[in-house]
């Protein structure tokens, strides 16, 4: 029985059909799934979802009246997906709940490091033959202080890079994680943290209670040379109130490979088409804003694990197994 995977790239898709190739027929669609593109789907009982997945209700009703009996989802994230309905419909919802975690951290330090030594735009000067310093001038990161919000994998795996640097080690979290208080990581109230660290990482999961958790105030409460990266869920920045923050001139350098409204534009060529989103169309033109198209998870490695883990996902749902990867049904 073939399986229907949504919103594969390009660099993707030798990797999923070779992982499912000795197990199930997969068909690779370029697409991502959404209410428009939900009926394709119809016949085929099991199909695999990417990060920007719309699963709401009305797509989940859609494929479940298509046939569609299983759902799996290729990121660890699922704030997308509507999993009361899902259970409703008697859908088996299964995610990715581990990858490696240093690709995202790694890729956080690439964003800190090209923000705070102006990478990009001296990339762009040299290709102009303009090798002028003027306005390239960063901070060493020794010595300074380093804010993790959240402190899971691959909070850790920054605060080591952090601890290599020689910076001080701040944390936020709802547990503290004794690897990271050994590197001589101090818990500390958000507020603090945001307060008196030089560079802030977000790495915490999009739900209702951490939706905006940097929002107008905590971003008032950031030092104005501050370093903000985020690589883990757009919907955690209010991108509004940052815009207005680096209007007036604040923050050394942002950082973002996530973007709260990057459904429908990340991951696709939109470089033909007026740009309708005005806030990032403004965020982009800071001098001072790195924008990534989510891709801070996008090695080999880490793929390789995400397609690997869906295809047992895929396996176990067949043989009526479940594991930690299952959301639905629930425990």
């Amino acid at each position: 029985m073939e399986i229907l995977a949504f919103g594969v790239q390009a660099d993707e898709t030798p990797l999923i059909e070779r992982a499912f190739g000795d197990h199930e027929d997969v068909r690779c669609l370029d697409v991502f799934l959404n209410e428009d593109t939900a009926p394709i789907a119809a016949g085929y009982e099991i199909v695999s979802t990417s990060v920007n997945a719309d699963l709401g209700a009305d797509v989940l009703e859609i494929l479940a009246a298509g046939g569609t009996r299983m759902v799996a989802q290729r990121s660890t994230g699922f704030n997308n997906v509507d999993l009361d309905t899902a259970e409703r419909l008697g859908m088996t919802v299964a995610r990715v709940s581990y990858y490696s975690p240093h690709s995202v951290a790694e890729f956080a330090w690439a964003l800190a490091m090209a923000v705070n030594r102006r990478i990009v735009r001296a990339s762009i000067r040299t290709r102009d033959f303009d090798f002028r310093l003027d306005g390239l001038m960063g901070r060493d990161l020794h010595g300074r202080t380093a804010g993790v919000l959240g402190t899971g994998k691959i909070g850790e795996a920054f605060a080591r890079i952090a601890h290599g640097f020689g910076m001080r080690l701040l944390g936020w979290d709802v547990a503290e994680n004794p690897a990271c208080a050994e590197l001589g990581m101090r818990y500390v109230p958000k507020d603090e943290l945001l307060a008196r660290s030089d560079l802030i990482t977000l790495h915490v999961p999009l739900m209702a209670e951490t939706r905006h958790l940097i929002d107008a105030a905590a971003l008032k409460a950031m030092r104005d040379d501050a370093i903000l990266i985020n690589s883990s869920r757009g919907g955690l920045v209010d991108t509004a109130a940052l815009v207005g923050e680096l209007r007036a001139g604040r923050f050394a350098g942002v950082g973002l490979d996530v973007y709260e409204a990057e459904a429908g534009l990340f991951f696709l060529d939109k470089s033909l088409e007026a740009v309708e989103d005005d806030t990032l169309a403004r965020l982009v033109t800071f001098p001072n804003v790195l924008v990534t198209s989510h891709q801070a998870y996008y090695t080999e490695d880490a793929v390789g694990q995400i397609v690997d883990t869906t295809v047992r996902n895929v396996l176990d749902y067949r043989e009526g197994r479940r594991s930690e990867n299952v959301l639905v049904p629930r425990s």
